[in-house]
């Protein structure tokens, strides 16, 4: 088996294991969502700590690291929690479509932050997705409240700077697993506060359902990772919209959730964009014309 067709499958198993997540936060119940997402964060703090722990993995922070690790953990968090909170009020297929906003939203940073240069094919691309969530959110049109399609595209601005900011800080050459568990310990710190005061009692299954939904997250995020060491971002991070055909097909076994026609219009809109953007970064990277 080809490096390439290994990292199209560890990329297909991590949106397999995102979307699993979702679908279990929303059975969750009625959880408010930083109490949620502490729960999942822990395991994963677990996870990535085991991991540098077992693998002796080595971690060097150089002056000027830590701003950056707390600026991706902020905006991470950010992310997750606006993930967590669309996913407990809307259907999870919608929820999730809103989330993978964030490589348009890791274009628009690396701008800033990576001082790479904005070509008017993705300037198109980028305004072709959000035309797309028009469809998704249908202001105006249906009963849906704007409140949390609002918040799942935050999460997704949210998770796309974290994004860019984990490109810049794995070019300094800190580890992914220090990285992944910097923001989980992070994340479940900050909210702690929050959490403790208004902590809601929660049934067994529930806590059950939470671990799991921690425990697929992990399996996300480390599957991911491999994916990338196997072959290139610009080869195979298309394959991670195969959560939008995962989410939906669980969304409709396990909560009876159908998207209705202009949601998948909407998907169609901004995949086709993602599609475009992808064939176009793949072009630049290879050296071949930009036009």
């Amino acid at each position: 088996m080809s490096n390439k067709m290994k990292g199209i499958l560890c990329i297909m198993l991590s949106a397999f294991s995102w979307a699993v997540m979702g679908i279990l936060v929303r059975l969750s119940g009625d959880v408010p969502s930083f109490q949620k997402s502490v729960f999942r964060n822990l395991v994963a703090v677990v996870a990535a700590g085991g991991y540098l722990l077992f693998s002796h993995t080595k971690v060097k922070l150089k002056k000027g690291d830590m701003p950056w690790l707390i600026l991706r953990s902020i905006a991470g968090t950010i992310g997750l929690l606006g993930n967590f909170y669309a996913l407990d009020r809307m259907m999870v297929a919608d929820a999730n479509m809103l989330n993978k906003l964030s490589p348009f939203f890791t274009v628009i940073v690396s701008v800033f932050l990576l001082k790479e240069a904005l070509k008017i094919p993705q300037i198109l691309c980028i305004i072709t997705a959000f035309v797309g969530t028009l469809f998704v959110i249908k202001p105006g049109m249906t009963a849906m409240p704007m409140g949390p399609a609002l918040v799942a595209v935050l999460g997704g601005a949210g998770a796309g700077t974290a994004y860019s900011i984990v490109r810049y800080l794995q070019k300094r050459g800190i580890p992914g697993p220090f990285i992944v568990f910097f923001f989980s310990m992070f994340s479940c710190v900050v909210v702690l506060p929050w959490v403790i005061p208004h902590y809601k009692h929660m049934e067994g299954w529930q806590l059950g359902y939470l671990l799991l939904a921690g425990c697929f997250a992990s399996v996300g995020q480390f599957a991911i990772t491999a994916a990338y060491r196997f072959a290139p971002a610009r080869e195979i991070s298309i394959y991670d919209y195969s959560q939008i055909i995962f989410s939906t097909l669980l969304g409709i076994l396990f909560l009876n959730q159908v998207p209705d026609g202009w949601s998948f219009l909407g998907y169609g809109i901004i995949i086709t964009a993602s599609v475009a953007m992808f064939l176009y970064n793949g072009r630049r990277a290879k050296g071949k014309p930009e036009a």
